[in-house]
């Protein structure tokens, strides 16, 4: 065997040896690889969720707020209403419950002279009963008369 063959079968030999010893740093590496490739697309998918959170607690919040103003408006609202009630109270008090009090005075003592002169008016029909016969018999006297 020659040098230059020597050199040759050493070097496929060292060749094959080195493949060999490589070999399962190349397929190791190549796992590693798949593996942070598929870690990359975990955090992708964990990054889309996580935006797909923050969209919707963004809407929320915007629906929070508009919430928060209607509350407000409702408030507004109620406080108007509330007010309102209380003037018409104040009014009932102060304006219509003496009115009506004095129409229940006036009402009250007109019934109560009514009431203390009805004797009198069943009397007063009975005079006039008697009044009115006393006329008829005097006309029929006058006219017999005359």
């Amino acid at each position: 065997m020659t040098e230059n063959e020597l050199l040759l079968a050493i070097s496929d030999m060292m060749d094959h040896k080195l493949k060999s010893e490589l070999q399962p740093i190349k397929n190791d590496l190549q796992t590693v690889k798949n593996e942070v490739q598929l870690v990359k697309n975990e955090v992708q998918m964990l990054n889309e969720d996580l935006q797909t959170v923050k969209d919707e607690v963004q809407l929320v919040k915007d629906e929070v707020q508009l919430m928060k103003e209607d509350l407000e408006t409702v408030k507004d609202k109620v406080q108007t209403i509330e007010n309102d009630v209380h003037h018409m109270k104040l009014y009932q008090e102060n304006i219509i419950m003496p009115r009506l009090n004095t129409i229940e005075s006036c009402y009250t003592d007109t019934y109560g002279r009514y009431r203390n002169y009805s004797d009198k008016m069943e009397a007063a029909f009975e005079d006039i009963e008697l009044l009115k016969r006393v006329v008829s018999e005097h006309s029929m006297k006058l006219q017999a008369l005359g």
